[in-house]
């Protein structure tokens, strides 16, 4: 059976030649997934897969305690300047911390919203499908009110018991209460952080199936929480760093304890978002390389130390020349933004939302450097790095020159910690590309991302890997049916994107060979390129679709893209209900 949804799930019972179930992704035809979906028999034919390890929670934990130790110390801090009777800086301290959280929450709470809510009369993200005890097949709908049978070739509704459906909808008042709540206590964050960590758990402690089912959600749960941290992290850290780096230079760097505890909670939770960020990204992506704990760990002290020379520089600068810096930052961002713009990115599925994204990657480089292109990096990230450089050495220069020379014994200090700060975050950003990058050593031989990284051999797809776009097929004549072979290509020019659905059964059905590997959800959509996230990701009509078939199927499917280089057509994507 094939269905078209928007952001529904589709799923099909098995027949005598395995299930198979297609759903259309995205609004405006932007993708269409097909899926073919694998009989009980191969429910362990795609392998042992990725593992959640303790080393993963620990890593969740400490991404909250840098969250908590962050907005703690902010607001502590505003709590203290409002007591002080300093309105200036308590009103500044608290803008940089609320407006950002709200701006994060509801793009969260959006995002709930979506995925929870239901289109009128579709089913919702959960489908099963089993067979039925009569030689029929069923599609059951967790989260609908009615079940769809099917026996003998004609479909039913079976009304499910009131006291169920009564018992559902209680139990959705209560989600959409409870996550109401969590949003207006600016802890959306926090609960995705726990709901990864729990999917994560899950996934350990389940069975074969269920491990993989929990593993995707996980996966899906990280990356939301990653993006949304990205974002909050430069519309509040960053800002709020260097405001407390400049009131902290103002005042004659008078030691103060409290300002100093804010400015390292905002400094270590910039450097962990990016390093996390980076590897959810190349966790999620099957055809890079895992980045290692090593490797984050030498990326988070790479940015810590960039950016703590990046904000100290710009912290000086702007305790004399208020002006000036602020044209300084706008000039910067307006070049940064379009320098990514001419880069031309695919991160987003419109192109507004590119251009949302583009906007943000420039508030980005003010502070640190974002790979936003495929490719080799060395020439971006040295010029980049370059212009940094001269930038800082620029900024604590005008600033150093406002001194006195003779006395000001504090100023030369400063002007070394700048520079030893940033030879320190070069140091580091080179030992992670020399001996930690997933890829390989800078200097050696790299080895790229494996798509199968538990097949011997080269790193190459599979001979039967599909690599064409899925078709819509023309109606199947009788004769066809009675004299065709089942499974053969097709040929004849493509019907209009219509999802047909073949009436009836040849008498002797012909048997197919088992497909070891496993079944397979195809999205017709070219991938998008590293280091952009994958369409599922970021499309979450496409993610609800591919959970449903992923759910209904006995064994975890692969997903596989278009593939620009062929238009031949390998396989058929219909059964028979």
């Amino acid at each position: 059976m094939a269905a078209k949804s928007d952001g529904a799930a589709a799923a099909a019972g098995p027949g005598p030649e395995g299930p198979a179930g297609a759903a259309r992704g995205g609004a405006g035809g932007r993708g269409e997934v097909v899926a073919e979906i694998a009989g009980p028999g191969l429910a362990a034919a795609g392998g042992p897969g990725p593992r959640y390890e303790l080393r993963d929670c620990c890593w969740v934990l400490c991404a909250l305690l840098v969250f908590f130790s962050d907005g703690a110390t902010d607001l502590w801090l505003a709590a203290s300047y409002y007591l002080q009777g300093q309105s200036t800086y308590f009103g500044l301290t608290l803008l940089f911390v609320l407006l950002p959280s709200l701006v994060v929450q509801l793009l969260s709470f959006r995002w709930f919203v979506y995925d929870y809510s239901e289109p009128a009369g579709t089913p919702g993200p959960s489908v099963s499908t089993k067979d039925s005890d009569i030689g029929g097949s069923a599609i059951s709908t967790k989260d609908s009110a009615v079940a769809f049978r099917t026996k003998e070739g004609s479909p039913e509704l079976v009304p499910r018991p009131s006291a169920s459906s009564y018992r559902r909808r209680c139990c959705r008042l209560c989600v959409w209460l409870l996550q109401t709540l969590v949003h207006l206590l600016q802890l959306g964050q926090v609960w995705r952080y726990l709901r990864a960590l729990y999917l994560g758990l899950q996934s350990r402690w389940r069975g074969e199936r269920l491990r993989r089912h929990f593993y995707w959600r996980m996966l899906f749960e990280s990356a939301d929480v990653s993006m949304l941290r990205l974002l909050e992290t430069f519309l509040r850290s960053a800002p709020q760093l260097v405001l407390q780096l400049s009131l902290l230079v103002h005042r004659g760097l008078e030691p103060d304890l409290l300002t100093a505890l804010s400015i390292s909670a905002s400094l270590v939770s910039l450097a962990w978002t990016l390093a996390s960020y980076q590897k959810v990204l190349r966790d999620s992506r099957d055809d890079k390389r895992p980045l290692s704990y090593k490797g984050a760990v030498a990326q988070v002290l790479w940015h810590l130390f960039t950016i703590a020379a990046r904000t100290l520089a710009f912290a000086l600068f702007a305790s004399v020349y208020k002006l000036y810096f602020g044209i300084f930052i706008v000039a910067h961002w307006c070049i940064m933004t379009f320098w990514v713009i001419q880069g031309e990115t695919d991160f987003c599925m419109s192109k507004w939302e590119e251009i949302i994204y583009n906007m943000v990657v420039g508030i980005i480089y003010i502070f640190c450097w974002f790979n936003v292109k495929e490719g080799r990096s060395r020439r971006r990230v040295t010029l980049y790095y370059c212009i940094v450089l001269l930038e800082n050495a620029a900024l604590t220069g005008f600033w150093y020159s406002s001194r006195n020379f003779s006395t000001d014994f504090y100023s030369l200090i400063l002007v070394c910690v700048v520079a030893s700060s940033f030879a320190l975050g070069i140091f580091f950003m080179c030992v992670y590309y020399c001996l930690l990058h997933p890829n390989g050593p800078m200097l050696g031989p790299q080895a790229p991302g494996c798509i199968f990284p538990e097949a011997p051999g080269p790193c190459v797809p599979p001979t039967d890997a599909i690599t064409s776009p899925p078709r819509s097929l023309p109606r199947t004549t009788g004769t066809e049916r009675d004299g065709a072979s089942v499974g053969g290509e097709r040929a004849g020019t493509p019907t209009p994107p219509v999802f047909q659905v073949r009436p009836g059964l040849p008498p002797t059905p012909v048997a197919r060979p088992l497909r070891t590997e496993g079944p397979v959800i195809r999205i017709d959509l070219p991938r998008k390129k590293y280091p952009a996230w994958d369409a599922h990701f970021i499309d979450r009509r496409l993610r609800k679709t591919i959970l449903a078939l992923e759910y209904s199927s006995p064994a975890t499917p692969r997903l596989q893209y278009r593939s620009m280089g062929t238009s031949q057509e390998l396989m058929e994507y219909e059964t028979t209900v």
